[in-house]
């Protein structure tokens, strides 16, 4: 299933022949035994998803570590993750199980994403319907991390239980927010910053009855403006919006896993099978990211993905496969492969 993700095969027959066309050199991909269609479909169906979870979680746990001390945008030595979720549409008739709307079906993949290397930390899968807020019942917050969020997640019960767990968020506010400003904080002038205030709640006092923080800023290349909300007190306002900003790395990763993985179209119709195929899928965007790192690759996950792609059955070593390619010309002052003649 991992080939299927590497060589962008697209069904279970696609992938049973292409690997007998080269049954000599099976061996050598760890594969010991006949591939057989019917074996994967029976696995799809019957092998648990979490083995490949799990074993995702701890390939995700070693790419964390590789990428620890990889740069942020902010001047931050705490985590910073950000949380989103996007949909994968399904076909109604082959996957009843997976509701969203009345006309189709469709799973949610809720993600969130270690903003130091862009490393999924944390997957969770539902079926469409599922609002995203949801997923931050399931969610282990890390006290001291920041969590950035869009204003879907604005919901005050469940941010006021990331504030317990001793961990920031920073969240886009809604417009009919009722929030009651008690001080002002001084704003740096062409910084972007409207304003900076600190106050409480109005109207659900109950759901977050701590202090928050709204930071007011004016974005003059989309001309906008953007109201944030987040129980730190101490970070430049500043820093509060530049974290927002980078939450569109989460964007990108989705884009990423949907151009260049396996995850629009199915091996198999049931949830497990889906959920399956997710964490392998996953599984090999990690790979790829630790194979990056521990080469120390210039290469782009793009890049690396397609020469993997043409490359499964050959036996050169990775660091010379993945080598960028020299531009210099072969050819030497002494070289006479074009001279004939004394020409």
């Amino acid at each position: 299933m991992a080939f299927a993700q590497l060589a962008y095969r697209e069904s279970l027959r696609d992938i049973e022949s292409c690997l007998r066309s080269r049954k000599d050199l099976l061996y050598h991909m760890g594969i010991r035994g006949r591939v057989s269609r019917s074996t994967l479909a029976d696995a799809n169906d019957t092998r648990d998803w979490r083995i490949y979870g799990d074993l995702a979680g701890s390939m995700i746990a070693a790419a964390r570590r590789l990428y620890a001390d990889e740069p942020l945008d902010v001047d931050l030595k705490e985590s910073v993750y950000a949380l989103d979720a996007t949909t994968i549409d399904l076909c109604m008739n082959l996957f009843p199980w997976a509701h969203f709307r009345s006309t189709k079906s469709a799973v949610k993949l809720h993600t969130l994403l270690d903003l130091r290397g862009n490393i999924p930390s944390f997957i969770h899968i539902t079926p469409g319907k599922t609002h995203d807020v949801h997923a931050m019942d399931v969610i282990p917050f890390e006290p001291g991390s920041f969590y950035v969020m869009d204003r879907g997640y604005l919901d005050f019960e469940r941010l006021y239980y990331v504030h317990l767990e001793a961990a920031y968020f920073v969240i886009r506010a809604k417009k009919n927010l009722d929030f009651i400003r008690h001080s002002s904080q001084e704003t740096e002038a062409g910084s972007g910053v409207r304003s900076d205030h600190i106050g409480r709640l109005g109207g659900k006092v109950a759901d977050y009855p701590e202090k928050l923080r709204r930071v007011r800023f004016y974005d003059e290349k989309q001309s906008r403006h953007l109201v944030f909300l987040t129980n730190n007190m101490t970070l430049p306002a500043t820093v509060i919006a530049k974290l927002y900003k980078m939450r569109w790395q989460v964007e990108l990763f989705f884009k990423w896993i949907k151009q260049h993985l396996r995850i629009k179209s199915f091996y198999g119709t049931s949830a497990n099978a889906v959920k399956t195929q997710v964490w392998i899928a996953v599984t090999t965007y990690v790979l790829v990211a630790i194979l990056k790192k521990s080469l120390k690759l210039e290469s782009s996950l793009h890049r690396i993905l397609q020469v993997l792609s043409v490359s499964l059955f050959e036996q050169t070593p990775l660091n010379e496969l993945l080598a960028e390619p020299s531009h210099r010309s072969p050819l030497t002052q002494e070289s006479n492969q074009l001279i004939f003649n004394d020409f």
